[in-house]
C-alpha cells in the first residue's frame, strides 16, 4: 500500500490521537521523519554538551549568562520546533537512537499502533496500544 503522510481522521471516541496512518508511507515522508530524527539526536548531543559546560559554570562567582546559556535556548527551542512535527502528525518517537516511531492506526477494526524503525524501508509491523515494541507483529 502506499500513502500520503495523513490517511484519515481517527474514529470518534478514539483512544488514538487525531489521525490514523496506512501501513506504508511514501518516500519523502520516510526521508522526513528520518530527517527530523537525526535533527533531534543531533540537538540532544548538543544540550548535553551544554549542560556539561553551564554545570562546571555552576559554582558560586561564575557567571552563567551570555553565549553558552544564549545556544542552550537557542538549542531547546530547535528541539521544541522539531517535536512539534511529530506532535502534528501524531506520530510518537518510541526510542530515539533506535528511530522507533509509532504512528495510530485501525487495523482489523482495531486501534492500534504501526511500528516504524527508521532504518526499515516500509511500515510492515504493528502493535496493540499497549503492548509496545515486545507485541510487534508482521502486517
Amino acid at each position: 500500500m502506499n500513502i500520503a503522510i495523513f490517511t484519515s481522521r481517527a474514529p470518534a471516541g478514539s483512544r488514538l490521537m487525531n489521525r490514523c496512518w496506512s501501513s506504508s508511507f511514501s518516500l519523502s515522508g520516510r526521508m522526513l521523519i528520518r530527517q527530523w530524527l537525526q535533527r533531534l539526536k543531533q540537538l540532544r548531543l548538543d544540550l548535553e554538551r551544554f549542560d556539561k559546560r553551564l554545570g562546571g559554570l555552576m559554582s558560586p562567582g561564575h557567571d552563567t549568562g551570555g553565549e553558552l546559556v544564549n545556544e542552550w535556548i537557542r538549542t531547546l527551542a530547535g528541539m521544541q520546533e522539531v517535536l512539534a512535527e511529530f506532535q502534528r502528525r501524531d506520530i510518537v518517537i518510541k526510542d530515539l537512537e533506535r528511530g522507533l516511531v509509532d504512528f495510530p492506526a485501525i487495523v482489523g477494526g482495531r486501534e492500534v499502533f504501526l511500528c516504524w524503525e527508521q532504518d526499515e524501508e516500509d511500515i510492515e509491523f504493528w502493535h496493540d496500544l499497549d503492548t509496545g515494541y515486545a507485541g510487534r507483529e508482521r502486517l
